[in-house]
């Protein structure tokens, strides 16, 4: 499979949630803020008691370095989405993960200053609140140290004046001296794998919305053949040694697609980047460590290297058909559009029937705004599942084709034609390996072709209409 468009989904750790939510959700910071979208539970009280917890926890346990108060995604979208409704768009996103994972979140929609990354920052917590908050009230007073620690007597938090010590602290008898109201972090958020399936997640939302099939993204797959790109930040110090990095990387990648296509096996292709790209790249961070200039001498060698081996690799003789195919890998490209959209239509038909029964079990006066919500997402649903029921027909139509029913005639008639072509071609492909001088001469291939011109004319004729035929010798 040749290389396209990946997604771009990045999580990042956050050490001061409340900062960083008012930094992605006011319009004061933000030049370009179009909408803001958080779940039922979280509020800015939320957020505040999650944070307090979290630092209260991280101080008891001694652990160095910062406290992680939650966490964030940054889902870069295709431009072709600033034609939905943004608060639409905000709120799907943040059901979709919400509903798959039911922690609280709280996401907001911007472009960037220049308007080229329209993107959505969503911010989530590795807790939930407890459904009966554990509080412990002081029977007497309580002292502590600078480090949290609870000790038995005042004397031991004074100093040599009989003076309360910095950082030190005393809760009086009757108040709250601690409370749990979040559940332990989810071990789960932290694990590589619930990142991946996150991406999977997004990126398969946005193939659901995106309407040219040149947009649809597929996440990078680490440990595969091509090289991953780095992202450039804003004022990255390094941005043009990351440029520098990426070109090469992608000089890497467009080699690995040539070779794909030249019959290089994945196999080899892993084997080669594995020897002279991460094994190389490795014993020179032992001996000399990082070098920028080494690293891109590495990765272009390999690329020479494989380079090579393409000029030297050889597929065994193929035959060359007689029969013109393009007709067929024409059917086969809407066939393959038809059962896509199909599966499409079925899944949002599902999600369509979901959201109904939520709303038909919703009950309470006070329930507008969820209401209100619910039937948002209907709606738009609703009208994706018509654009979608609407594109069957037409794409049939712009093929030439009276509607779906005509053209799975042809097409089932067509398969068989080519089932039968490619039996002959098989037993063409076992001669060539047997090394014989004079293959046979392949039966029935004028009468294959014949046949297959016949029943595309039939299946493109409408009654009482004449209409324009294609020919398989049109020109291209």
């Amino acid at each position: 499979m040749l290389i396209g468009r990946h997604s771009f989904i990045r999580q990042s750790k956050l050490s001061d949630v409340a900062g960083r939510i008012d930094y992605i959700s006011n319009p004061k910071r933000q030049e370009y803020l179009y909408a803001t979208y958080q779940t039922e539970g979280a509020a800015p009280e939320f957020w505040k008691n999650l944070a307090r917890e979290n630092q209260l926890d991280f101080k008891a346990s001694g652990s160095a370095g910062k406290c992680i108060e939650g966490r964030e995604f940054i889902i870069a979208l295709p431009e072709s989405f600033v034609q939905y409704r943004a608060d639409d768009v905000v709120r799907l996103f943040t059901e979709t993960f919400h509903k798959r994972y039911g922690v609280e979140c709280i996401a907001a929609l911007h472009h960037n200053k220049t308007k080229t990354n329209y993107h959505i920052h969503l911010v989530f917590s590795e807790r939930k609140m407890l459904e009966q908050p554990e509080v412990k009230i002081a029977t007497r007073n309580m002292f502590y140290d600078e480090q949290g620690k609870h000790r038995r007597t005042k004397k031991e938090i004074l100093d040599e004046q009989g003076n309360l010590r910095a950082g030190c602290s005393i809760i009086p008898k009757g108040e709250v001296y601690e409370s749990h109201i979040f559940t332990k972090k989810d071990e789960w958020f932290k694990n590589k794998a619930f990142t991946k399936e996150v991406k999977e997640l997004f990126t398969d939302t946005i193939n659901r919305y995106v309407k040219e099939e040149s947009e649809k993204l597929s996440v990078f797959q680490q440990g595969g053949v091509y090289l991953a790109t780095k992202k450039i930040g804003k004022n990255n110090p390094k941005a043009e040694e990351i440029k520098e990095d990426n070109a090469a990387r992608q000089e890497w990648n467009r080699t690995v697609d040539v070779a794909l296509v030249e019959g290089v096996s994945e196999e080899d292709i892993l084997k080669i980047k594995r020897e002279k790209i991460t094994d190389k790249t490795l014993q020179s961070i032992r001996t000399h460590g990082w070098l920028p200039d080494m690293f891109r001498q590495i990765i272009r060698g390999a690329k020479d290297f494989l380079q090579e081996m393409i000029f030297k690799f050889k597929l065994p003789p193929r035959p060359v058909p007689k029969i013109d195919l393009q007709e067929w890998k024409d059917m086969q490209k809407i066939m393959y559009e038809l059962q896509g959209r199909s599966r499409e239509i079925k899944r949002t038909h599902q999600d369509i029937s979901s959201l109904q029964k939520q709303l038909s079990e919703l009950r309470g006066l006070f329930k507008g705004k969820e209401r209100k919500s619910l039937e948002g997402r209907i709606e738009l649903l609703e009208d994706l599942e018509k654009r979608l029921y609407k594109s069957l027909a037409q794409l049939v139509k712009r093929e030439g084709y009276p509607n779906v029913q005509s053209f799975h005639k042809v097409y089932n008639k067509a398969e068989d034609l080519i089932i039968e072509y490619n039996e002959e071609l098989r037993a063409w492909k076992n001669q060539a390996k047997q090394k014989q001088e004079n293959p046979l001469e392949q039966p029935k291939k004028a009468s294959v072709l014949e046949k297959l011109h016949r029943y595309q004319q039939e299946g493109r004729q409408q009654p009482k209409r004449s209409v324009k035929k294609k020919s398989m010798d049109r020109e291209r």
